[in-house]
């Protein structure tokens, strides 16, 4: 009989959907309902130890492509289709006195479900340090079933926040291993796929005793400069930093970065996030390796917490799982990694042979006739 649920690093989740830590995440009313709605689990908005400070005005938007032209745009167009979101929005707003009572109510009122609590402190001092241990005992301490340790955030300006140490093993290793020094429940860590290759971070954090890698954040990008006014489509005062692009534009990147992981850890955890807003991307994740998926940007369009971006998903599932029934498939475990040893090197694809081959230029749209050499 089908059954959706997974254990991910010791964890049960009544199914293997998660809301990411992002916007939707940032409230108890929003996890309350996301909950409500049927998500598997929620990874809070990122804690810190003391509040931050966002930017004046909008703090993320949606950009949408047309067929007419292709291009790229936060304009609302008859007929556009989501391309991607952007945003530029720093950690969680409320400090961690704030976050503690609620995490309680939230674990009391859904037991059942699964609380991941999203942590981020510096890393240049052993301060900091012990930051990253307060945080991780005060949400363990309150509630939270796992950490995930922001090591990904592309906002901060510190040089030893947020991706900025997710581009540094040395860092990833050091920091995984303070938290799982005071921890009692499992570690993951979110990696930023701003470096030049994510399995060398994931193997430091690995070191440093992850039990699992979440992957990926957002993609550092700008808005597009509108060219009537010549103006960054998102800005303050003209002004405008990088941001993190997510959605569907980065599903295909962030495909390339989980195969290199599984790749190479296939007896580690993995998490997958960007692109997902129905069961077929989602698939992709886990045919790849992952255990489970994480959604933002289409549950951030569907009422904030995507109650039908879930039903969606969990519908896809049950389908698939039906349709494969006769494989012996009752679970995502059953079919979870079976396409990652088709990833290989570009080396190891099979070339053509004999007189049809015409050197890569053949006659489909966008190329030229081949020239021909008499």
């Amino acid at each position: 009989m089908a059954d959706r649920s997974v254990t991910f690093t010791g964890i049960r989740f009544e199914n293997p959907f998660l809301l990411s830590s992002a916007p939707p995440t940032e409230s108890e009313n929003n996890i309350l309902r996301a909950f409500d709605a049927g998500w598997g689990g929620v990874v809070t908005k990122t804690i810190g130890l003391h509040p931050v400070t966002n930017v004046v005005g909008a703090k993320a938007k949606f950009m949408r492509t047309a067929a007419e032209d292709a291009s790229v745009s936060m304009k609302k167009r008859p007929g556009a289709a989501l391309h991607s979101s952007w945003n530029w929005e720093l950690i969680s707003d409320k400090a961690i006195d704030w976050w503690v009572p609620r995490l309680r109510r939230i674990k009391e009122a859904h037991p059942t479900k699964v609380l991941i609590a999203s942590i981020m402190a510096g890393s240049g001092n052993d301060k900091e340090l012990r930051n990253w241990q307060l945080l991780a005992q005060a949400v363990q301490e309150n509630g939270a079933d796992g950490i995930e340790c922001n090591f990904s955030c592309p906002h901060m300006d510190r040089k030893d926040m947020g991706s900025n140490i997710g581009k540094d093993e040395g860092l990833c290793s050091v920091v995984t291993e303070a938290v799982k020094e005071v921890s009692t429940i499992p570690v993951w860590t979110k990696l930023t796929p701003a470096t030049r290759d994510m399995v060398v971070e994931a193997a430091a954090c690995f070191r440093g005793g992850a039990d699992a890698m979440v992957s990926s954040n957002t993609f550092p990008s700008l808005p597009m400069i509108d060219p009537d006014t010549l103006e960054f489509e998102i800005n303050v005062d003209g002004l405008v930093s990088s941001g993190g692009l997510g959605g569907p534009a980065i599903l295909p990147m962030a495909l390339a970065n989980m195969a290199k992981m599984t790749q190479a850890f296939p007896d580690k955890s993995f998490s997958g996030i960007g692109g997902v807003s129905d069961f077929s991307q989602a698939l992709s994740y886990f045919l790849l390796g992952a255990g489970t998926v994480q959604v933002c940007t289409s549950a951030m369009l569907d009422s904030a917490i995507g109650p039908n971006v879930i039903k969606r998903l969990n519908a896809g599932l049950d389908a698939f799982l039906d349709r494969h029934a006769s494989d012996g498939w009752t679970t995502v475990e059953d079919f979870r990694g079976i396409r990652r040893e088709r990833v290989v090197l570009q080396s190891q694809i099979r070339r053509p042979e004999g007189d049809h081959y015409q050197g890569g230029y053949e006659a489909v749209e966008g190329y030229a006739a081949p020239d021909l050499v008499s």
